[in-house]
């Protein structure tokens, strides 16, 4: 009777040595609204389209200053936020159905920030508006296409920004804003860089407000984007 009592109290003995004076007890996970580490917060859920890093991603380079110079907080805490309209970009804050809370996305915005943005990204130039500030024109778009985009993306090896189905996928401000900014990483020159048969210097912001019209007038009305819900992965 004696040798059953103390094989019974073996395990519970050993069982408390973890919570001996000294013992080494392993922290509990946070729980996920608790993270507010940048970089765990982009990786989980910025990475996947805008690349590590900010670079090479399918969608915008995040990582370029240009973008930071040309969008200010509010903008980014309302596409992080609510997700952008026309493109795949989702909405991450939970009171829009996503997964992280307000105090998370401003943790991504400051990180973006502190990691990306850059002191006279332009060099003292003034880029057009981040917003559509004037009618455009999609005949004139056109000319202006032909004459400063269409010969490097006429390339096979380039994005073939005129086809519908790459059009179906991304946004008027979307088009807008690399323009504007470019992607370094893809070799998408910024409006200053833009080049072509008859180019005298930049793009003017009425050139990128007729050039985005034209390709938006290019975009199949009836193709809806279907921007899925973040995956609550770990929650």
């Amino acid at each position: 009777m004696r040798l059953g009592a103390m094989a019974f109290a073996l395990p519970l003995v050993l069982a408390g040595c973890s919570r001996v004076p000294g013992a080494s007890v392993e922290a509990p996970a946070p729980r996920p609204e608790a993270v507010m580490d940048f970089h765990t917060l982009y990786s989980a859920n910025c990475q996947a389209c805008h690349g590590a890093n900010g670079h090479g991603g399918p969608a915008m380079e995040l990582g370029n200053p240009e973008y930071h110079a040309l969008v200010d907080d509010a903008t980014l805490r309302k596409w992080i936020s609510g997700g952008m309209p026309g493109t795949e970009m989702p909405a991450f804050a939970l009171s829009a159905g996503g997964i992280l809370t307000d105090a998370q996305v401003g943790a991504i915005i400051a990180g973006m920030r502190k990691e990306w943005a850059m002191p006279n990204a332009f060099g003292g130039a003034t880029p057009p508006a981040y917003a559509q500030d004037q009618a455009g024109d999609a005949k004139r778009g056109q000319a202006a296409y032909q004459a400063r985009c269409a010969m490097c993306h006429q390339n096979p090896a380039r994005e073939q920004v005129t086809s519908a189905a790459y059009l179906s996928l991304v946004s008027d401000q979307a088009l807008r804003t690399v323009i504007i900014a470019g992607r370094a990483d893809i070799g998408q020159p910024d409006w200053r860089l833009a080049t072509g048969t008859g180019a005298v210097g930049p793009l003017s912001a009425q050139d990128v407000t007729d050039i985005v019209t034209y390709l938006g007038s290019l975009r199949n009305p009836a193709a809806v984007s279907a921007a899925p819900i973040p995956n609550p992965a770990g929650r």
